[in-house]
């Protein structure tokens, strides 16, 4: 039997076995190194499954599997901090953050304890512990769907995690803010309420083993609803703000008035006991003076007498600036004095 051309009129070359052989194969090696390696990114971590069951979870770098979908590789950021909005939402992030107009008052309107209304706007920022638990556990929670093979590929699976996430943070939320009468979670309770909020929701997502650990719960904006309500509440903080100013006033004064009080009260103790130490000493000095005049007296009283009695009369006459004297019994004549000049006094005294 004699061979014939089967290649047809118009290929610039003949199509032999041996070329498509050879083609087929560099296809097949070309797909098996594709599907044969995945990148990890430093952020991230890699879970793999083997035909949809769980097989390992790898690490930042080039990494192996098996080829041809035996192995699939779903990269998990695993060191990124994810962050979730209630009620607002961020337009556009950035050194300017600029918020959308949008309100979405069914996830921030709360009942309070005592029976008010409040616009709580707060924000939650969590971070993906376990890749393996975030891929798998969302789906078996109480209520969920209860799949634990392959996870759903695609953004509705990613959905409903976020989605887990936001329900159970909200219902923390209202559960602490329900405890509490609206001045204390607008006021002294806002850090409690945040502290509480993240503890109790890592204690949920623990126990249900979802791979999730919040960082931090922060209060945005805790305001009591638009309209007549916050006009009121505005006009009670004002006087809440005023009452704790005028109490501030008062301390700050009461602060300057005692030291002050405590510093004159010190002076005047000080100057008590100079005026003490002073009379002391100026007694004990009369004393000893007056012993030594009694020993002068002793020895000679009539010399004594006289002394005393020159010293008593210096002493009466000190701050005058003129003294007529004159005799005892006025038996002499008065002396004739010049209006404005010395009095001449019998005897020769002046």
């Amino acid at each position: 039997m004699s061979e014939r051309d089967v290649s047809p009129p118009n290929m610039p070359f003949n199509l032999r076995p041996k070329l498509v052989v050879t083609v087929l194969v560099v296809v097949v090696l070309i797909a098996l190194a594709a599907s044969s390696f995945y990148v990890v990114d430093q952020t991230e971590q890699a879970v793999v499954l083997r035909f949809g069951r769980y097989l390992r979870t790898t690490g930042p770098g080039l990494q192996f599997k098996l080829p041809f979908g035996i192995d699939q590789n779903y990269n998990v950021r695993v060191q990124q901090v994810q962050r979730e909005e209630f009620g607002f939402r961020t337009a556009v992030a950035g050194d300017q953050t600029v918020l959308s107009a949008t309100q979405f008052p069914r996830e921030s309107i709360m009942l309070t304890g005592d029976l008010n209304i409040i616009d709580v706007d707060w924000i939650i920022q969590y971070q993906i512990v376990d890749a393996r638990a975030w891929l798998f556990n969302f789906e078996s929670i109480p209520g969920g769907i209860g799949i634990q093979a392959m996870p759903p590929a695609g953004n509705t699976a990613a959905d409903r995690r976020v989605k887990t996430i936001r329900d159970v943070t909200q219902s923390v939320m209202n559960a602490l803010v329900g405890d509490r009468a609206i001045v204390d979670v607008i006021g002294a309770e806002r850090i409690a309420i945040q502290v509480q909020a993240a503890e109790r929701l890592n204690v949920i997502f623990q126990g249900y083993d979802l791979g999730v650990r919040v960082r931090e719960i922060r209060l945005r904006n805790v305001v009591p609803p638009v309209g007549r309500v916050q006009a009121a509440f505005d006009d009670v903080n004002r006087a809440v703000q005023d009452f704790n100013r005028l109490i501030n006033e008062g301390r700050e004064e009461y602060n300057a008035e005692i030291p002050r009080a405590d510093g004159q009260g010190r002076r005047l103790i000080e100057e008590a006991e100079g005026y003490r130490v002073n009379r002391v000493n100026t007694a004990t000095g009369d004393i000893a003076r007056f012993n030594n005049v009694l020993a002068e007296y002793r020895l000679d009283p009539r010399t004594t007498r006289t002394r005393l009695y020159i010293e008593m009369v210096e002493a009466v006459f000190a701050d005058e600036d003129r003294v007529d004297l004159i005799d005892r019994n006025l038996q002499n004549f008065l002396p004739l004095l010049n209006i404005g000049g010395e009095g001449i006094v019998p005897g020769g005294q002046q």
